[in-house]
């Protein structure tokens, strides 16, 4: 288990702190985070970078290997959640919430880390509500009775959950779902569509802090 905290060139305190986590084949030194997290520092939002045991491997050792089972990684969370309430004690709004997988992660434990007054709302960056091409196999059952205040950031067109899959689920009130024009599942869109990456990802990192300001 890794991680790398930054905290916000801001006068005052934190709007909150995010403990992000990655996706399955990407590390926290992915280029999705190394664009996204600047954004967020500039709008107030303090972040905690956190990696899997699996995948420090992958980067330490350049071996590819597949993450383990979902709910093995389960404790890793939990010991980075209780890291960082150590480290910034029990007053500041913790988020938590990841990339992917990592979002899908921290949003089947939101309710636990909710409940016990650990973290305020989960983040979910591109959630992998089917896997592509498999429309029929979701990952949205924790997602109907949901307590915890969630927020959904997804690009339209993503193969694992487009504007119109998602249309048709059965979520918890509790989630907000942001869309990302024209995004891919990195939030990429289409070059004749008007939209660009960088302020596809800005648009994502203003939805994260007034989601961060509100809960």
């Amino acid at each position: 288990m890794e991680f790398r905290t930054v905290m916000p060139d801001t006068e005052g305190p934190a709007v909150a702190h995010l403990l992000l986590t990655h996706g399955a084949s990407q590390p926290m030194t992915s280029r999705f985070f190394a664009t996204l997290v600047p954004m967020l520092l500039a709008r107030g939002v303090a972040v905690t970078r956190f990696e899997f045991a699996y995948m420090r491997q992958i980067r330490v050792s350049g071996k590819r290997r597949p993450p383990p089972k979902i709910v093995t990684m389960f404790p890793e969370l939990r010991e980075a959640v209780n890291a960082i309430r150590t480290q910034i004690g029990p007053k500041p709004k913790l988020l938590v919430g990841g990339k992917s997988m990592g979002g899908r992660i921290a949003s089947m434990m939101s309710d636990e880390f909710f409940q016990a007054g650990q973290i305020a709302g989960v983040v979910c960056l591109g959630y992998p509500f089917h896997p592509p091409r498999r429309p029929e196999s979701l990952r949205t059952a924790h997602l109907e009775g949901l307590r915890c205040p969630a927020l959904i950031v997804q690009g339209e067109r993503d193969p694992f959950g487009t504007r119109q899959d998602v249309a048709g689920y059965a979520l918890s009130p509790s989630i907000a779902v942001s869309w990302i024009g024209d995004g891919d599942h990195d939030f990429g869109p289409r070059g004749s569509s008007g939209f660009t990456r960088k302020g596809n990802l800005a648009g994502a990192a203003d939805a994260i802090a007034g989601f961060a300001a509100q809960v």
